[in-house]
């Protein structure tokens, strides 16, 4: 008989194991996925995780991953903050589209006029417009004691329509014939989120990632409100006890994670995306959540898990072309990441027991 028995305590190298443990389990049944499709396994999983690094375009693949992998840090940062604390936000995406449309309007309310002040308010209003959506599942929250992962999952699909409202009607570009979205960001001098150098991918998207990793870092392991958010994750009763106010915690971590995932709408919109349309949002919101958890939560860790999903977006869309693995498959790869990162890390917890059933 086997049977799962809960560990004294949990795992401490299990939980640095699993990240590991998933990944190469996502290699093997991933390979199996592209064998059944009728790829070979071994030279579909090297053009995505080689091609790009070590490959004949390395040179323009690799600026790429900075550009990918920046808007699924700063989202992930913001949600792990709330999921250490046992508050999930599982509604970035609405969130990141939200701070994509409030920030592109200030741009584009100003147009064309050029004026360097133009930008920074574009980050402010991007910002606020994530912590606005963010605001709504953390106030019924707390008031009502509604549940934040449907309300905030729901919020998604209001996004959406906001967005398709918006590139159909007010941020329709009046110069662009009829076609639906607005004007090319790119093209706006004062509102570009341009590269900081040019060709390396380093915009300013990037920056404001890695002060969020520096902040969520400094926060956890320096600060008085990092120490309410881990003790309230995993002893609610003795961070009652130690005065921590969840309400007031609600706010701070479901804002936090919103202003987050609204500023990386804003610095996608302004630069790589470089419009606002109906098809904007390309499920980084939801990416992020599989980044937070294959990062371990950990800042640090968010940072590699960023990078190594940006691999796979780059990496997904070479064998799209070269290889003509179907767009489907590529998400189902990802997928089994976090797939595989859940279920083996049931084993922190628990581990397996072996023996002979017990006689009735």
């Amino acid at each position: 008989m086997i049977a799962l028995e809960k560990r004294p305590e949990p795992s401490r190298a299990f939980s640095y194991l699993t990240p590991v443990l998933a990944v190469i389990a996502t290699f093997f049944f991933g390979g199996l996925l592209f064998a059944a499709l009728g790829k070979d396994p071994v030279t579909s999983i090297l053009t995505i995780f080689w091609e790009p690094l070590f490959g004949e375009f390395s040179f323009y693949y690799r600026p790429q991953l900075l550009i990918k992998g920046a808007p699924l840090v700063l989202i992930a940062i913001g949600l792990s903050l709330g999921f250490k604390a046992g508050i999930w936000n599982i509604g970035a995406e609405g969130q990141y589209i939200m701070g994509a449309l409030f920030g592109a309007g200030a741009g584009l309310a100003f147009y064309p006029t050029e004026n360097v002040l133009i930008f920074p308010f574009m980050v402010l209003a991007g910002a606020f417009g994530g912590w606005l959506w963010a605001m709504i599942p953390a106030f019924l929250k707390v008031k009502f004691g509604t549940n934040e992962i449907l309300v905030s999952l729901m919020l998604v699909y209001v996004a959406e329509q906001f967005l398709a409202s918006m590139s159909l009607g007010l941020l329709k570009n009046p110069e662009g014939f009829g076609f639906p979205g607005s004007r090319n960001l790119q093209q706006y001098a004062s509102a570009h989120n341009a590269e900081i150098i040019a060709g390396s991918g380093m915009h300013w998207g990037v920056v404001a990632a890695l002060i969020a990793v520096i902040f969520a870092y400094v926060l956890l392991a320096r600060h008085r409100l990092g120490f309410a958010v881990r003790v309230t994750g995993e002893a609610p009763r003795a961070a009652r006890f130690a005065g921590v106010n969840p309400n007031r915690l609600i706010l701070f971590c479901l804002g936090t994670s919103g202003l987050l995932a609204g500023l990386a709408g804003l610095f996608e919109v302004s630069g790589p995306a470089g419009q606002v349309s109906i098809d904007f949002n390309v499920g980084y919101g939801f990416t992020a959540i599989i980044v937070a958890f294959l990062g371990r939560l950990h800042p640090i860790g968010i940072v590699l898990a960023g990078l190594l999903m940006a691999l796979t977006y780059i990496g997904g869309d070479i064998a799209q072309s070269q290889l003509g693995l179907p767009a489907a498959a590529i998400q189902v790869f990802q997928g089994m990441l976090l797939f595989f990162l859940l279920a083996l890390d049931m084993f922190t917890n628990y581990r397996l027991r072996f023996g002979r059933s017990e006689a009735a």
